[in-house]
C-alpha cells in the first residue's frame, strides 16, 4: 500500500515539527525571570533542570522527525499503547471511587446496581487490554491487564480500602513495566545513529549530495513541511473566528489573511513551510495558466523555471535577509504584505513567458479558432490590467521610496511586455485579413519590441537613478548600495548590451541584403524555384554573388543567425568576391535543378529554423520566436 505509506510518512512527522515550533516560541528566560521573581533557591534548583528539559526537548523531536518509516510507526504504537494502559488506569481508578461512594463492599451478584457497574468496567477493561495485545503483536494480554487487579479485588469482596491499595499498586506495577521498557530500549536511537555514521563513512564524498537528494525525497520534506504550515494556519483561522464571536469586532478580509499568514510565520521552521507552501501556490497557478491556454498537454511541458522553486526561494531569502522573524506582529504583517507583492510580482512574469509564445503562435499560425484566441487575449488583459491595480494598492498604504519605486517599476514592466505583446499580435491579425501580405512586416515587429526594450531600459534607469539620489543624499545603507549595483548590471547594463548587439546585427544585415544585386524578371523566370528557405514563390529575390535566389526578408532572418550562404555555406560579403581562375562546369545561375538538391542537403542545416512555414511572414515570426 504504497499510497497509505505515503501518508503516514508525512502525518506521523508533522506532530514532531509542531512541537519544535512550540519550544522555539517558548520563553525560557521570562520564566526563569518569573522563578526568581518568585524565590532565588527555586532560581536555583530548578534552572539548569528547566535548560536541559528545553534541550532535551529539542533532541528527542529531531530525533524522531528523522526516524524511518518503520521504527516511526513503531514508537506510534507504544505510544498508543500507553495511552490505552493510562485509560484503563483511569476506568479502574474511577470504579474504585465509585465502589467507596456507594458504600457496599458484600457480594456482587447480592447488588444489582454494583454488579452492572462491575460488568461495565470489566468489559471495558478487557477491550482496552485486548487492544494493547493487538498494538503490540502479541498474543500475552495478561501483559497489559495490571489495571485489572482493582476488578479482581472487588469481585473477591474485598473491603474499601483494600481495594484503594490494589488499584495503587496496579498502577505501581504498570509504570515498573513501563520504566523496564523505556531502559531496554534506550539505546536504540543512538544504535541506529551510530549505524547511520557508519554508513556514510563508507560513502564517498561525492555520493553524498546523492544520500541527501535521496533523503529529501524519502521524507518529503516540501509536502511535509507544507502539511505542517497548513495546519498552523487552520489552527490560527479557528482561534481568530473564536475570537471575533467573543468579542464582536470584524476586519478586512485581505488584513485578516495577512495577519493570520504573519501569526504562522513567526519562527524558522513556520517560515520554511510557508516557502514550500507559496512555492506549491505559484506551481498550480502555472499549471493553470498552461491548462488555460493550451490544454493538458500543455501541463506536461516542463520548464525548470516554472516550477514554482523561484517564488518560494525568493520568499525564503526576503524574509530571512529583512528580519522578519525578529519583528513584532503589526510590523511583520506590513512586511510580510510587501514580500508577497514581489512574490506575486514574479509570478506574473512568469505567466507572462507561458502567455507570449503562446498568443503569438496563434497570429502567427493563422490560428482561426476563437476559443483559442480569446483565452490568450483575456490571459493577456489581465496580466496588462492586474499589475497596474496591484501598484495602485500599494501606493496607497506605503510611502514612495527606493524600494517602492522597485515594486512599482516591476508592475510597470510587467504591463509593457503585455503591451507589447499585443500589439505584434494584432500586427499578426491585420495581416491576416488584407488581401495582401505586409512587406516590411518583420521590420515592423523589430521596432515594437525595440520601443518596448527601450521603455524598460528607461523605467529601469530611472530606478537606478533615484535610488542613487537617495543614497548619495539621503539615507546611506549597504544593503541599498547592493541592490543599486545589482539592479544596474541586470537591468540597465546586461539589457543596453544585448539591444546594442541586436541593433548591431541587424544593420549589419542590412548592409549585405541592400549590397546584393535585385533579380530581374528574365532571371526569376528562368530560375522558376521556390525560396529555399520559406519555400514560397518568388515574385521578388536578391541573387548572392555565389548564384543564389532568395526572398530578401528570408535572407535578412538568415543572416541574423549565419553570415553564409543556406545553399553552399559560401561567405556572404557586401562586395563581390574576385573573379574565379576557370568557371565552374555545370554551375548556372538559377538553375532550379542545381539548387534543389543543394537545398535538400544544407538547407536544414540551421539551428532553430523551422523548414515548414507557409508563408515569408510566417518564417519571420519563427525566427524571431526561436
Amino acid at each position: 500500500m504504497p499510497r497509505l505509506d505515503d501518508v503516514a510518512n508525512i502525518a506521523l512527522r508533522v506532530p514532531s515539527i509542531l512541537v519544535l515550533d512550540l519550544l522555539y516560541k517558548c520563553d525560557i528566560d521570562s520564566f526563569t525571570e518569573h522563578l526568581r521573581a518568585k524565590n532565588e533557591d527555586m532560581l536555583f534548583k530548578y534552572k539548569y533542570v528547566i535548560w536541559n528539559l528545553y534541550y532535551l526537548g529539542h533532541l528527542v523531536n529531531v530525533v524522531v522527525l528523522v526516524l524511518p518509516l518503520r521504527h516511526i510507526v513503531k514508537l506510534y504504537l507504544h505510544i498508543l499503547t500507553a495511552l490505552l494502559l493510562y485509560v484503563g488506569h483511569q476506568i479502574s481508578k474511577d470504579y474504585v471511587r465509585g465502589e467507596v461512594q456507594y458504600g457496599y463492599d458484600g457480594a456482587l451478584y447480592l447488588d444489582a446496581l454494583a454488579f452492572n457497574r462491575f460488568v461495565t468496567a470489566l468489559t471495558s477493561q478487557i477491550i482496552l487490554s485486548t487492544l494493547c495485545a493487538f498494538l503490540m503483536k502479541t498474543r500475552k494480554v495478561w501483559l497489559f491487564s495490571t489495571h485489572l487487579l482493582p476488578l479482581l479485588a472487588r469481585l473477591c469482596a474485598v473491603p474499601h480500602e483494600t481495594l484503594l491499595l490494589v488499584n495503587s499498586f496496579s498502577m505501581v506495577l504498570t509504570g515498573v513495566g513501563v520504566i523496564m521498557f523505556l531502559l531496554s530500549n534506550l539505546f536504540v536511537p543512538y544504535r541506529l545513529a551510530r549505524a547511520a555514521y557508519s554508513e556514510l563513512l563508507q560513502l564517498e564524498l561525492y555520493r553524498l549530495l546523492a544520500v541527501a537528494i535521496s533523503l529529501w525525497n524519502q521524507y518529503a520534506v516540501p509536502v511535509l513541511f507544507s502539511v505542517f504550515w497548513t495546519v498552523l494556519f487552520v489552527v490560527q483561522l479557528c482561534s481568530y473566528f473564536t475570537d471575533v464571536d467573543s468579542s464582536g469586532s470584524h476586519q478586512g478580509v485581505l488584513f485578516f489573511i495577512l495577519t493570520s499568514v504573519s501569526e504562522c510565520c513567526a519562527t524558522p521552521y513556520s517560515l520554511l513551510g510557508l516557502a514550500f507552501v507559496v512555492s506549491f501556490l505559484a506551481l498550480g497557478l502555472l499549471n493553470l495558466t498552461k491548462f488555460y491556454l493550451g490544454g493538458y498537454t500543455a501541463v506536461l511541458t516542463d520548464n525548470v523555471m516554472h516550477r514554482g522553486v523561484t517564488e518560494g526561494v525568493t520568499l525564503l531569502l526576503l524574509a530571512l535577509q529583512t528580519g522578519l522573524l525578529d519583528m513584532a506582529a503589526l510590523q511583520r504583517t506590513f512586511l510580510l504584505s510587501i514580500i508577497l507583492f514581489i512574490v506575486v510580482t514574479s509570478t506574473l512574469q512568469s505567466m507572462i513567458e507561458i502567455t507570449d509564445p503562446i498568443i503569438l503562435a496563434l497570429g502567427a499560425s493563422r490560428n482561426r479558432s476563437l476559443w483559442k484566441h480569446f483565452r490568450g487575449l483575456s490571459m493577456c488583459l489581465l496580466l496588462l490590467v492586474f499589475p497596474g491595480y496591484m501598484a495602485y494598492k500599494i501606493s496607497q498604504f506605503f510611502h514612495m521610496d527606493f524600494w517602492l519605486l522597485i515594486l512599482v517599476s516591476s508592475c510597470m514592466l510587467t504591463s509593457l511586455q503585455v503591451t507589447g505583446t499585443l500589439l505584434i499580435y494584432s500586427l499578426f491579425m491585420v495581416e491576416l485579413f488584407r488581401s495582401d501580405p505586409i512587406d516590411p512586416l518583420d521590420e515592423v515587429i523589430y521596432w515594437v519590441n525595440a520601443v518596448s526594450r527601450v521603455l524598460e531600459f528607461v523605467v529601469a534607469l530611472c530606478v537606478v537613478a533615484y535610488g542613487t539620489w537617495e543614497s548619495l543624499f539621503g539615507e546611506w545603507s549597504w544593503m541599498g548600495a547592493s541592490v543599486i549595483i545589482i539592479h544596474s548590471y541586470f537591468n540597465v547594463w546586461l539589457r543596453a548590451q544585448t539591444g546594442w548587439r541586436s541593433f548591431l546585427l541587424r544593420q549589419e544585415a542590412a548592409k549585405k541584403i541592400n549590397s546584393l544585386p535585385r533579380a530581374t524578371a528574365n532571371q526569376l523566370q528562368q530560375h522558376n524555384d521556390v525560396c529555399a528557405i520559406c519555400f514560397q514563390d518568388m515574385s521578388s529575390a536578391v541573387l548572392t554573388y555565389c548564384g543564389h535566389f532568395f526572398h530578401g526578408n528570408c535572407l535578412r532572418k538568415w543572416l541574423y543567425v549565419q553570415e553564409t550562404c543556406p545553399m553552399c555555406h559560401q561567405p556572404i560579403r557586401p562586395d563581390p568576391p574576385p573573379p574565379p581562375q576557370s568557371p565552374t562546369p555545370g554551375h548556372v545561375v538559377g538553375n532550379s535543378q542545381a539548387s534543389a538538391p543543394a537545398s535538400r542537403e544544407t538547407g536544414p542545416d540551421i539551428e532553430g529554423t523551422n523548414l515548414d512555414l507557409k508563408s515569408d511572414h510566417l518564417c519571420g515570426i519563427k525566427w524571431k520566436m526561436t
